[in-house]
């Protein structure tokens, strides 16, 4: 869609050797109309054992933002308004935010924040409000079945809360075959409809496909979504 916002989303993050710590870092970039925002997060996580089989990792989030507005971008009605006369640029506001997740070889569940400062940002000229960053809330958890043979049924939910926005909530089911082929299907409430294939290729290396079908009207506008994914 023309004038459709335009995220870039860049993560990395690994176990450190002989700890139970971890590490993570991520650079997302998100172009909204006339707004070009790049968030720098650093992670950390620490595991404890829970059982012989379950373990609980803790994590911490510290997030450096930077926000460019240019107004140019806009239809302004009165060029001469002094609010639209200078640009935002690189405007900083820090953030942290934490999380939890509980899992084994069989189930998982989590909760985490990972804002926990509602940013406003401001104009100069006046106390109105351009931006607010509210505060998201993100549930989720899995758990595998072992129904028979070398199948085994995965079901697996994903929700998203932030205030003044719809709730989000994904919800998947997934079959594997031999520990090695992956088939399922996924539904995002009163959004869309996918449908996903995985090949496990070796212990730590999974390639896979999805189709996404809108089942807003947005339908009109386009025929879904194709995503080859390498995990």
């Amino acid at each position: 869609l023309d004038g459709a916002p335009v995220t870039n989303n860049f993560s990395l993050h690994t176990p450190l050797k002989n700890s139970n710590m971890g590490l993570g870092l991520s650079f997302v970039n998100d172009r909204i109309g006339p707004s070009d925002e790049n968030t720098i997060s650093v992670d950390f996580a620490y595991r404890i054992p829970m059982s012989e089989n379950s373990t609980l990792s803790l994590g911490l989030k510290a997030t450096a933002n930077l926000l460019n507005v240019d107004y140019t971008k806009l239809n302004i009605y009165d060029p001469t308004d002094v609010q639209f006369q200078n640009n935002v640029d690189n405007r900083f506001s820090p953030n942290f935010g934490a999380g939890a997740y509980w899992y084994s070889d069989k189930y998982y569940l989590g909760l985490s924040v990972p804002n926990f400062l509602e940013t406003k940002h401001y104009d100069d000229n006046n106390s109105s409000s351009l931006a607010r960053e509210r505060m998201h809330y993100y549930f989720m958890g899995g758990y595998v079945f072992d129904i028979g043979g070398d199948f085994k049924f995965k079901p697996a939910f994903l929700s998203k809360f932030v205030s003044g926005a719809p709730l989000q909530v994904d919800l998947t089911a997934n079959f594997m075959y031999n520990e090695k082929f992956i088939l399922g299907a996924a539904y995002r409430w009163d959004a869309a409809v996918s449908l996903l294939a995985g090949f496990q290729i070796t212990n730590k290396l999974l390639i896979g496909y999805s189709y996404d079908m809108e089942t807003t009207k947005l339908a009109n506008y386009n025929s879904g979504s194709h995503e080859i994914f390498l995990r």
